[in-house]
């Protein structure tokens, strides 16, 4: 989530990033599947509204308990300096108080009767552990399962929304690789529940520039978030012809099991000369009609985590934009 800086709580919250990390294939949640899950009504995007809602009042409250209980027990936080997990996040959370919340652009996906996704742009300010945190400005978006009749969040992820959303112009590199020919189409591989071998697919079609298949892995509905803009399905297909991806190196997988028909996976991305060099991604992909998909995808810029403050900073000292802390870090508002 949106990292803040304020060096008086440095030291809990660096703990906070050295807890255990996710396991890697987190796919078997017995929450999940079929004959453990309990009848709800499928969510609606008011409901995911209200929802988001609930946890930033949780936190307003400074009521953290009430936050745990809308958590899944495999909830992932994807943010710029590591992913977190229910234990990272917990111990993470503590001390921050939003204020002047604003809501906008509002997007909701339904992946089935037991997972939705709501994507949104979000302002606030407020304060950790009682120092001001400057205006900030995300787009975020999170996942929602229901859990024996109960709906928690199992997924967040926050990118900071650029300052200029207009495209950096193309190095000459990329651009004589965006002018060479596309090697001859293939045929667009198989999707599976197997959200891994999924997400290197559509790699393979962007780095051979077979943007049909590309386009074939997509959902009518997809959603696609960067620090750059938000875009539908069109706007990803252009999106991808737009840099040069041969050297694109992918590490750090992680996937989660919402129900049968949905699944997360969040990696590292690692382009050689673009900037930033190494980004988080993450797709979540659902069961349409027999048909994989990609349903949402979020990119965001890798951070380095926050370094613990010599013994002699101040307390008292202004936050420093260099020095980033998970302050609010939950898998949603």
């Amino acid at each position: 989530m949106k990292k803040f800086v304020f060096l008086i709580a440095a030291v809990a919250i660096a703990a906070a990033g050295c807890a255990a990390p996710p396991t890697n294939r987190a796919d078997t949640n017995k929450n999940g599947s079929a004959e453990t899950t309990a009848a709800a009504a499928p969510m609606t995007e008011a409901d995911a509204m209200a929802k988001e809602k609930a946890v930033m009042a949780a936190f307003e409250k400074q009521d953290y308990n009430g936050f745990g209980d809308m958590v899944d027990e495999q909830a992932l936080l994807v943010v710029g300096d590591a992913v977190h997990d229910k234990a990272g996040i917990m111990k993470g959370i503590q001390g921050f108080v939003p204020k002047d919340v604003v809501w906008s652009d509002w997007k909701f996906i339904s992946l089935d009767k037991d997972a939705a996704v709501i994507a949104y742009k979000q302002t606030y300010s407020g304060t950790a552990n009682g120092q001001a945190i400057p205006p900030q400005t995300i787009y975020a978006s999170s996942a929602w399962v229901n859990r024996n009749g109960k709906w928690l969040v199992i997924y967040h992820q926050e990118t900071d929304v650029a300052k200029s959303t207009a495209p950096p112009p193309a190095t000459p590199k990329a651009a004589k690789a965006a002018a060479s020919p596309a090697a001859p189409a293939a045929t667009p591989g198989t999707t599976s529940s197997d959200a891994e071998a999924n997400e290197k697919l559509v790699w393979d079609a962007i780095k051979t520039k077979n943007y049909d298949a590309f386009a074939s892995y997509l959902a009518p509905e997809s959603i696609e978030i960067e620090a750059n803009g938000v875009f539908d399905r069109a706007g990803s297909v252009k999106g991808v012809q737009s840099f040069d991806p041969s050297k694109a190196e992918l590490s750090e997988w992680k996937t989660v099991k919402f129900d049968n028909d949905a699944v997360l996976v969040t990696y590292v991305v690692r382009i050689p000369g673009q900037k930033p060099e190494l980004e988080r991604h993450s797709t979540i992909w659902a069961n349409r009609n027999g048909k994989w998909l990609a349903m949402l995808h979020q990119g965001t810029p890798v951070t380095p985590p926050m370094a613990a403050p010599s013994p002699s900073a101040s307390a008292s000292a202004k936050p420093s934009p260099s020095k980033a802390v998970p302050a609010k870090p939950s898998p949603t508002k």
